[in-house]
């Protein structure tokens, strides 16, 4: 299993005082020495956190492995196919979200995100999608045409910190990652995730990366990037 870590929340501490400090791309640099297996980057439409300068640095050094996660239209398509990430994950994205509140429409967006997937695809790029686990997305996924999807795991997350039954939840993600490995779907988890959903999420069988951002850079302020991604890699092992 592989960790992605999502330095976004580094850019947010360095947009607060509107300076270049602290800088996501040595942010990067440093969660890969740390063990991280890849970068995560969302460059928002509003550039909230991450911004365009930083998505040139961190993806002009190949050793690098970039995951952009990105709204589907076509100014991050273009972006995208210009700047050459090595994975892409299309994510539903509302202006005045605080975060990513959900997965993807894939039945109401079809027809735009097929086409979006094929021309990253045709790019060499490998494309996911995030959606909710729900065994309709998984089939309409496979239509798509993606090569992975990311199953959001906020739900889960928030029965977990909150001490309620989580059971159902589970289930359905589980369901959801059996049947995407059956379409030959490489399954990856992720949103809201900390150390108790890292282990309960680490035991369902065929997910293969966790992608998880807030909790790590949180923690990091606290105790060392170091410290957390060796925390996370200890349990996915």
């Amino acid at each position: 299993m592989r960790l992605g870590v999502n330095i976004d929340h580094v850019a947010t501490l360095r947009n607060a005082r509107g300076e270049k400090h602290p800088d996501p791309y040595s942010a990067a640099l440093s969660a890969l020495k740390y063990g991280a297996d890849s970068i995560t980057i969302h460059l928002r439409e509003d550039r909230r956190h991450i911004n365009d300068i930083d998505l040139k640095k961190i993806t002009k050094n190949k050793k690098i492995p970039t995951n952009l996660e990105m709204a589907a239209n076509e100014e991050m398509l273009k972006i995208a196919i210009k700047s050459k990430p090595n994975f892409v994950c299309i994510v539903p994205e509302k202006r005045q979200e605080i975060t990513t509140e959900g997965g993807l429409n894939l039945k109401k967006n079809f027809k735009k995100i097929k086409r979006i997937i094929q021309k990253l695809n045709n790019s060499k790029i490998r494309t996911s999608l995030f959606i909710d686990p729900n065994i309709e997305d998984i089939k309409f996924s496979k239509k798509i045409g993606t090569h992975c999807v990311e199953l959001h795991t906020g739900k889960l997350s928030f029965k977990v910190k909150n001490k309620i039954n989580y059971f159902n939840e589970l289930k359905k993600i589980k369901k959801c990652s059996e049947l995407a490995n059956k379409f030959n779907i490489e399954v990856h988890a992720g949103h809201g995730m900390d150390y108790k959903t890292a282990k309960i999420l680490k035991k369902v069988k065929f997910i293969k990366e966790f992608n998880i951002g807030h909790f790590i850079i949180g923690e990091s302020v606290l105790f060392g990037m170091n410290k957390v991604i060796k925390n996370f890699k200890k349990i996915i092992r």
